[in-house]
């Protein structure tokens, strides 16, 4: 790889840096090229991506970015899982490492935030920013059907009661 390849390479860490939400690293050796495909396709199915970079060429890429912090878990043979919803990737990177012991998640980052092992998993069991929204758009929605049924009780109330009127007015 020559200079500008590297440059271009660091450009382009730089722009995952300050873009994603989250930043996952773990280690992968030992799988298998179908087992990174995999990994790969879960990733884009959630919006996110993975990136195999040169530790060192990572490193300079994180320099004065808000996720510099990670550095240090940039050691070995890793592999960067990202995305721009905050949880993604950390869902597909925890969903990943228990259907396959060989991926070892080291950390990541969230912004400024560094995460440890257990900060990832931690990003990973929040809701995705998919689920937010449905769950907000729920909440908006309930009390307009609240209300909807709140009109619509009395008129039903007012029927019933006609109706045991006449009942009443035939039996007599």
């Amino acid at each position: 790889m020559d200079r500008a390849q590297k440059e271009k390479v660091v450009e382009e860490l730089g722009q995952i840096f300050e873009s994603s939400g989250v930043v996952v690293v773990a280690h992968y050796v030992g799988l298998t090229v179908a087992e990174m495909q995999d990994l790969r396709a879960r990733a884009r199915e959630a919006g996110g991506s993975v990136r195999v970079a040169k530790n060192r060429l990572a490193k300079i890429a994180l320099e004065g970015k808000p996720c510099e912090s990670m550095a240090d878990l940039l050691t070995g043979m890793t592999v960067l899982t990202y995305s721009e919803d905050p949880v993604a990737a950390a869902k597909v990177a925890e969903g990943f490492a228990k259907d396959n012991k060989k991926f070892e998640i080291l950390g990541g980052a969230m912004g400024e935030n560094a995460l440890d092992r257990a900060g990832v998993e931690a990003v990973s069991k929040m809701p995705s920013r998919d689920e937010l929204i449905a769950q907000i758009a729920s909440c908006i929605g309930a009390p307009a059907s609240n209300i909807a049924g709140a009109i619509g009780a009395p008129a039903s109330n007012i029927a019933s009661i006609l109706s045991t009127i006449e009942e009443r007015a035939e039996a007599a």
